[in-house]
């Protein structure tokens, strides 16, 4: 069985209302899946839940919906993590978010660091978070989420650092030195939010590995090979969700 067509749809929905699809939607209705009056499809606002819908008038490139139903459904992990990921050049950054969100994060935050090649700011840095954020939106569109993680403005990794996070939260940074697997890690209380610091090609500087350690991160090892920027945090993440999150159902 197909599953109905799967679309972010960032604006109010009520059941029995029609409304029009934003452009960008739209678009992709009608000219990628060629979608045509009748066709049924999903909407979610990327707030919780999903409706259901089916096109009811095609205008040129105006698309009508009708929508017919809601439902409470979500998809999202027992485990609020936040990936802090130092800036990846070309497309890894890309399948890195994209990727994160399929394995469930609740947040990303792309933070500057020593060995990070690509070097964002002022309107680039605006343009690459919209970018991001329309990674999200496709990728949530993709994988049933019906909440969409937070994607943060670029920032210093020493900055980043600076904001002291709470009690409630553990605090990840993989090295391949480190003397404690991720196995060896106690798995968390209820509640407790998780954060992953990954670097870029090259790793964390030593200073950075030094300033994330005062700052309460816990170096941990994952397996006895040293993996690429792109690799190592999607690694951990299917890891850490297995070991405490929902890939390992019961």
């Amino acid at each position: 069985m197909v599953n109905d067509p799967r679309f972010h749809c960032p604006i109010p929905l009520l059941v029995g209302a029609r409304v029009e699809l934003p452009e960008r939607v739209a678009h992709h209705a009608l000219k990628v899946l060629r979608l045509r009056s009748g066709a049924a499809l999903t909407l979610f606002t990327g707030s919780g839940g999903e409706y259901s819908a089916r096109i009811a008038l095609v205008e040129r490139s105006r698309v009508s919906v009708e929508v017919l139903g809601w439902s409470p459904i979500e998809r999202e992990s027992p485990l609020a993590i936040t990936l802090v990921q130092a800036l990846q050049a070309g497309e890894k950054m890309d399948l890195t978010v994209q990727k994160a969100v399929e394995l469930g994060v609740q947040r990303i935050v792309p933070v500057v660091s020593r060995r990070s090649v690509v070097r964002l700011a002022d309107e680039r840095a605006l343009r690459r978070l919209e970018h991001w954020r329309g990674v999200v939106a496709a990728a949530g569109e993709q994988c049933g989420r019906n909440r969409l993680p937070e994607v943060a403005a670029p920032e210093s990794i020493g900055d980043w650092l600076a904001r002291r996070p709470g009690s409630d939260v553990l605090r990840l940074l993989l090295a391949p030195t480190a003397g404690c697997s991720l196995m060896g890690v106690p798995a968390p209380v209820p509640g407790t939010r998780v954060e992953l610091l990954i670097g870029a090609e090259g790793g964390l500087a030593p200073e950075e590995m030094q300033l994330a350690s005062q700052c309460g991160f816990l170096s941990v090892r994952l397996g006895p090979r040293i993996l690429r920027t792109e690799t190592a945090g999607l690694a951990a993440l299917a890891a850490i969700q297995f070991l405490w999150g929902d890939l390992k159902e019961e």
